[in-house]
């Protein structure tokens, strides 16, 4: 809710996805170094629970490939129990969490290469 999407549309990439001519989802990534962070993904809740998420990340997956980035990371906030459970489904694993004064913050990671 702090985002200046002004700013991220000019630094960052929005992938878009459309079923049926309607917008469903998107994914904001940045590349950080040797890793491709997402920093947004979103799927309209109408649509939520039909694997849209899951093409999201795999898209966000092979952009890092593609790129000869090391891996892929992202965050999400210790409530959101669902998302957890879905990253660490598609092979992101947890590798530390953050106290900040809105909750604690998940930081997951999925490596691509050795």
């Amino acid at each position: 809710m702090l985002a200046d999407y002004a700013e991220a549309i000019g630094r960052h990439r929005f992938d878009l996805l459309y079923t049926s001519s309607k917008l469903t989802g998107l994914i904001e990534t940045v590349e950080e170094e040797d890793m491709l962070l997402i920093v947004n993904l979103a799927v309209r809740p109408g649509a939520q629970g039909r694997g849209f998420g899951t093409q999201l990340i795999a898209h966000a997956d092979r952009l890092a490939a593609e790129a000869g980035l090391r891996g892929v990371r992202l965050y999400t906030n210790q409530r959101f129990t669902d998302n957890i459970r879905l990253y660490s489904s598609l092979g992101y694993r947890q590798v530390r969490t953050e106290v900040l004064d809105r909750g604690i913050v998940v930081h997951m990671i999925k490596l691509l290469t050795g």
